[in-house]
């Protein structure tokens, strides 16, 4: 992906502080401080025995949009819904192997996804399977191809998952490795030459050119009647609705599809797929994380952009309580052969790190509760500022209130090997 490419915005950095910077601001810096212009100026006055101006009231918070989260609710669940068989179970494997010298290891890392698998489930492979699908399913494998080459979902962990998926009789031809981005997805390496007889999908199109003002051209992508080329893959009887409105620029239809109040699911999901093994990467966003919950609740709309503002972490949940995702997805596994800890969600070789580790949970929630306590630490460990208000990981809560996965740090079972 190009330096100037801006396809795919996300939550900025809040009150992060980079260890650079951190060490080039002056003064107070010896006492551990941070200070404002106004919070100087007010220590200037202490010490002077003035009384310094009382500060402003904060603006009362905006309330949140409405969202049609009760009618995910209300659809009964299936035996096979989150959180699925293993609510709050989260296993880690670490085998030092895996990337020597950041060139993966084919044949360690199968040998870690078939680890995390039996140790998630406490069965061998064919039974573990068993607990998942049965032979007749069309397993979708939605990987993470943002920041191909350096952070996207290695094609040698989904080598990995087809090999399980094959050796226990699920046909090549009931998988479907996707995404919602066509050419993310080929950027990435997910190809019919890499993957033959697995299907590749994208949800939809989008003209990069387009899209960076390369050119006024929107002939790719916009039909004659200024309809997107892409809405036929879309499932208008299921959406995602939040009151908020897409803006109604060009370059805006061109990567959302559509820019009303609607986000709807793709027919891949609604129509097509029977389970989901969900694939993402071990990195942040901001404060907050860019894995297991975030890689399906972006991915499985259209139309987000207008989201991220206002309800960037609650997509994050509400999204996957909807059955396209809540009664399909039975598998998490998070890559973190590579991982990032600052700079997503896109790549920033600057922040990667090659820590070997996958991974496992039916429970997405319950995964990104520990992963967001290991990029914390890591975050800290390397000298980048932290904030650690709650709003960052009660998102993870809120899911847990509505039945979808288990939250609580006490309640979580964190299985290292």
């Amino acid at each position: 992906m190009s330096k100037t490419r801006r396809t795919y915005r996300s939550m900025p950095a809040e009150n992060a502080v980079g260890r650079r910077d951190f060490l080039k601001v002056g003064g107070a810096i010896g006492a551990g401080l941070i200070m404002s212009s106004r919070s100087l100026l007010a220590a200037q006055q202490q010490a002077q025995g003035q009384q310094p101006p009382a500060k402003p009231a904060a603006p009362a918070p905006k309330p949140k949009p409405k969202t049609n989260i009760e009618e995910a609710i209300k659809v009964p669940r299936t035996k096979w819904s989150l959180p699925g068989p293993f609510p709050g179970r989260v296993v880690e494997v670490h085998d030092a192997a895996a990337m020597p010298e950041g060139q993966v290891n084919a044949a360690v890392v199968k040998a870690m996804v078939e680890k995390g698998i039996q140790e998630l489930t406490g069965k061998s492979l064919k039974k573990s399977f068993g607990l998942f699908f049965t032979k007749k399913d069309i397993v979708g494998l939605k990987v993470n191809p943002v920041g191909p080459g350096l952070i996207s979902t290695r094609l040698e962990v989904v080598d990995a998952v087809i090999d399980w998926l094959v050796s226990c009789g699920l046909p090549k031809k009931n998988i479907i490795i996707w995404d919602r981005f066509d050419f993310m997805l080929r950027d990435a390496g997910y190809t019919p030459e890499r993957f033959p007889g697995i299907a590749i999908e994208g949800l939809q199109t989008m003209d990069e050119a387009a899209a960076e003002g390369k050119t006024q051209d929107n002939s790719k992508w916009l039909k004659p009647d200024g309809s997107h080329v892409s809405v036929p893959n879309f499932d208008q009887e299921v959406y995602y609705w939040a009151d908020v409105e897409g803006p109604k620029d060009l370059p805006y239809l061109n990567q959302h599809v559509f820019d009303g109040k609607h986000s709807y699911f793709g027919k891949l999901l609604t129509k097509k797929l029977t389970k989901i093994i969900n694939l993402p990467v071990f990195k942040n966003t901001g404060n907050a994380i860019s894995m297991a919950t975030k890689n399906i609740g972006y991915g499985a709309v259209c139309n987000t952009n207008r989201l991220h503002a206002p309800l960037f972490l609650d997509v994050c949940v509400e999204v996957p309580a909807f059955w396209p995702v809540r009664d399909k997805m039975v598998l998490n596994i998070t890559d973190g052969l590579r991982s990032q800890y600052d700079g997503g969600p896109d790549k920033n070789a600057k922040f990667a790190y090659i820590d070997n580790r996958l991974y496992f949970a039916s429970d997405p929630f319950a995964l990104d509760m520990i992963c967001h306590a290991k990029i914390v630490a890591k975050r800290k460990e390397m000298g980048v500022a932290v904030n650690e208000n709650p709003r960052f990981t009660e998102y993870l809560r809120y899911a847990e209130k509505l039945g979808l996965g288990i939250a609580d740090p006490a309640k979580i079972a964190h299985v290292k090997i």
